[in-house]
């Protein structure tokens, strides 16, 4: 069969067409490109806690129990009162149910005295800074006969505590999210591109932890957002 030179021609001119249009699209696909960087932005920030929770505690010995309980008793309102003197009210100061511990039962060992009661007097309270400068005076309970326990087993340390994290998660997420795109346009300009949209983007979870062991009313509240853009 005999095929004409111009149905040839229009044969490759098709061909030729079909194969622009392949390369247009692929063009196409690379300049859209799937190409992304992912970085992490990091935002930390020192703040002041807003709640404390300090329990002042002591212990009392003796024989005779019901004698040892008005004794605890007695202090427990000495404490409330010296509290209510330095500015707390009673809906900040709470008793916990003292602690009995009864030496003859153990079985073993000497002791002086039979019996051992050990009572919390809690305070729980937004006056943070009142109740740091409390912890420094409280040593004048000696002068009413009150050992508040330091350094003892039955001790337990003021708990400071950020109660309004949400009040600062959007000024800290959008500072994270600056830090990653400063980081993320640097990478494009390393690779000679150009930043474009976000296409994802993560937050982690908020940290939040004492700035050193002396200073524990004093947080460091640390937020690391993972963001991936696109690049052009």
């Amino acid at each position: 069969m005999e095929i004409k030179s111009h149905e040839v021609d229009i044969h490759l001119g098709l061909a030729a067409l079909i194969l622009g249009i392949c390369i247009i699209l692929a063009a196409s696909r690379i300049s859209n490109g799937t190409n992304t960087v992912t970085v992490k932005g990091l935002c930390e920030k020192e703040v002041m806690a807003d709640r404390a929770i300090y329990p002042i505690s002591y212990k009392e010995s003796g024989d005779n129990l019901e004698s040892l309980y008005n004794t605890v008793k007695q202090k427990n309102e000495v404490i409330r009162q010296y509290l209510k003197d330095k500015g707390f009210s009673d809906a900040e100061i709470s008793i916990g149910t003292p602690r009995l511990t009864d030496r003859l039962a153990d079985s073993y060992g000497t002791y002086q005295s039979r019996y051992t009661i050990n009572s919390v007097v809690s305070l729980c309270t937004e006056k943070v800074e009142q109740v740091i400068a409390l912890q420094g005076d409280l040593s004048s309970l000696l002068d009413q006969g009150i050992a508040i326990g330091s350094g003892n087993e039955w001790e337990t340390p003021a708990v400071y505590e950020i109660t309004k994290l949400n009040d600062l998660k959007p000024e800290m997420i959008e500072a994270a999210n600056q830090n990653a795109r400063a980081t993320a346009e640097q990478f494009a300009k390393d690779s000679d591109s150009r930043l474009g949209k976000i296409t994802e983007a993560t937050q982690g979870l908020f940290s939040i932890e004492p700035r050193d062991a002396n200073t524990p009313y004093i947080k460091k509240v640390r937020v690391v957002t993972t963001v991936s853009y696109k690049l052009k």
